[in-house]
């Protein structure tokens, strides 16, 4: 698993991939702050988390995860991924947290922004952290998506487009009904922006990440096997 994570944390940063990531996250966390923070004149960045992790997150997670698998598939080194030593749970992990990694680093950059609003008045950092940590599950759940879509079809751009799809549609479905909340991943972010950790919230996430995790494994498995 180290050797894959290593290999596609560095890929990352040998591509555009990284850098536009982290560039639309700090636009976006830009235009934000300055929409509900600074215009406002508040010091809860609260909101600020949850509309980046609304909006922002629509645009990054599709741009990392895309790749994943489809590039393989696509490039025909998919063949060597398979059959290289590292099994098949190490290889979707190392991708996994590869991924994870790099929303890490840009949330490291957000707190750049609590580093000005200390400049004016010192806001709680606790809630701060808990508003990161809800970003990262959140995040963490749409990369296990992404990654699952993603290891479905050679396409990247298909790959890219179905996750926008599937990030955006389950907004809407709890207004038909609640149990439909679960597949929603901004239902399981309402109360971090509060400064408060949900155990029920992080349960949804963290089963959601891992659901689709296990997912891409056996998909993956399979194609092994038929190989």
């Amino acid at each position: 698993m180290w050797a894959v994570y290593k290999k596609e944390l560095k890929s990352y940063f040998l591509s555009p991939i990284g850098y536009v990531a982290i560039g639309l996250f700090l636009l976006v966390f830009s235009l934000f702050f300055y929409l509900t923070t600074i215009s406002v004149g508040a010091y809860d960045m609260g909101n600020l988390y949850f509309n980046t992790a609304r909006y922002g997150l629509l645009l990054i997670i599709p741009i990392i995860t895309m790749r994943m698998f489809a590039e393989e598939r696509k490039n025909g080194t998919e063949q060597l991924l398979i059959t290289s030593p590292t099994s098949m749970v190490g290889i979707v992990l190392g991708k996994f947290f590869a991924a994870v990694t790099l929303i890490i680093i840009t949330l490291l950059f957000s707190l750049l922004y609590f580093v000005i609003l200390c400049f004016f008045k010192a806001p709680n950092f606790v809630p701060t952290l808990v508003c990161a940590f809800g970003f990262l599950l959140v995040a963490m759940a749409g990369i296990s998506l992404g990654m699952f879509i993603s290891s479905l079809t050679e396409n990247q751009v298909i790959a890219a487009v179905v996750t926008l799809i599937f990030l955006v549609v389950p907004w809407f479905l709890p207004n038909i009904s609640e149990s439909f909340a679960m597949i929603d991943l901004m239902s399981s972010y309402q109360k971090f922006p509060a400064g408060l950790i949900s155990p029920a919230e992080v349960t949804n996430l963290l089963t959601f990440a891992i659901m689709f995790v296990l997912f891409t494994i056996i998909i993956m498995q399979r194609r092994k096997s038929v190989k």
